[in-house]
């Protein structure tokens, strides 16, 4: 069976989205033959193979609100769907979305992972909202990453009897076996860590605000578009000392980030923020989650009194309050770490969503041929 993945970019690029799409094109048992559509940045385009995977990456002239400019996608997607059984489209992806309704659904079946609604770009929304409307008609199945993101997304309500709740996932066996190098951290301090884009969703402002409550250490791993106004904001209230901004970090030295933490923070104030992979990686390693109380996947993934603390969003007091009882209080860190640790177990393993994306697949290409 030939399965086509797609998705606005692919490794190496960075994103949560992206690693799901290697994820799944990496995983998938060799029954299966996967194929990687996506686009650069910006350059032209071409043919590269990443952990035996054939890539696709087609030219790009840049990204206007997050969408790459690549004229040649639906020409490459055409292409590839009439070589396809299945394609997997990851949203929200406009470009996608689009190229697919040119190209028709006659050749392939057609699933999409729904990862999030789009948040920001209303104006925007508002002229692809008719558009990604009419591409959930003609698709075969939905995949959605929790109920709470299909029970609160309006744009899913019409297309609730063809959704599946597929959760993201880690690997524990990965996981397991790391052997991470030391992370030089110069504090005695307990240490709280940040992971992810630095950009406008993530609410670390509220974070950094914060820490002036708070006695311990921040590290911020990621980068983005935000950095320089976050490092001002952390001089401007005299934080430098207990605030320290990692940047980019390798996997191995991600690795050294989770096990040092005794807390992770997931500040996120918007609906952007949809499940928060980041979270399982800290719940794996049994650190104990602050996140907020979002109508998405966040407090779903980790559980407010059971596997950390769920705050307001926007409310830095009420991060501080957070963090502090997790500081001040060994015995309760430990309990949720490890019930944290239990919950991936249960939920969020690697075979579990392989196991779930495959008898979707294989359901909706018996479905696709009984009615044709």
């Amino acid at each position: 069976m030939n399965v086509l993945q797609v998705n606005k970019f692919y490794y190496p690029e960075v994103g949560g989205i992206e690693r799901v799409v290697q994820n799944i094109a990496e995983g998938l048992p060799e029954k299966y033959t996967t194929n990687v559509l996506a686009s650069r940045p910006q350059g032209f385009g071409d043919q590269e193979r990443h952990n035996g995977i054939d890539v696709t990456k087609t030219s790009s002239l840049g990204v206007v609100q997050s969408v790459p400019l690549a004229p040649t996608f639906p020409a490459h997607l055409h292409s590839a769907t009439k070589r396809s059984d299945i394609v997997h489209h990851h949203l929200p992806n406009p470009l996608s979305t689009v190229s697919q309704l040119t190209v028709g659904t006659d050749d392939a079946t057609v699933i999409a992972t729904y990862h999030s609604d789009i948040v920001r770009q209303k104006a925007a929304r508002q002229v692809y909202e008719p558009i990604l409307q009419r591409f959930l008609e003609r698709v075969d199945r939905i995949l959605v990453t929790s109920q709470r993101l299909l029970d609160h997304s309006t744009t899913l309500e019409s297309y609730r009897e063809k959704c599946d709740i597929v959760p993201l996932s880690v690997d524990l066996h990965t996981i397991d076996s790391e052997t991470p190098p030391d992370l030089q951290i110069d504090s005695e301090k307990p240490v709280i860590l940040f992971v992810g884009r630095l950009n406008y969703y993530k609410g670390i402002e509220y974070l950094i605000d914060a820490m002036g409550d708070v006695d311990a250490t921040l590290l911020i791993a990621g980068d983005g578009e935000r950095r320089t106004s976050l490092e001002k904001r952390v001089r401007n209230r005299g934080l430098a000392d207990q605030i320290q901004f990692l940047g980019y970090v390798s996997d191995a030295e991600l690795a050294s980030a989770y096990r040092t933490a005794d807390v992770f923070a997931f500040p996120s104030v918007e609906p952007s923020e949809a499940f928060g992979i980041v979270q399982l990686e800290a719940m794996a390693r049994e650190v104990p989650v602050v996140n907020t109380a979002l109508p998405t996947g966040v407090p779903w993934v980790s559980l407010d009194g059971e596997t950390g603390l769920t705050v307001p969003p926007r409310d830095s007091s009420a991060l501080a309050e957070a963090i502090n009882t997790l500081v001040r209080n060994e015995e309760l860190r430990r309990r949720y770490g490890k019930q944290a640790r239990e919950r991936v177990e249960e939920l969020f393993t690697r075979e579990r969503m392989l196991h779930r994306v495959q008898e979707i697949y294989d359901e909706a290409v018996r479905n696709r041929s009984d009615n044709i």
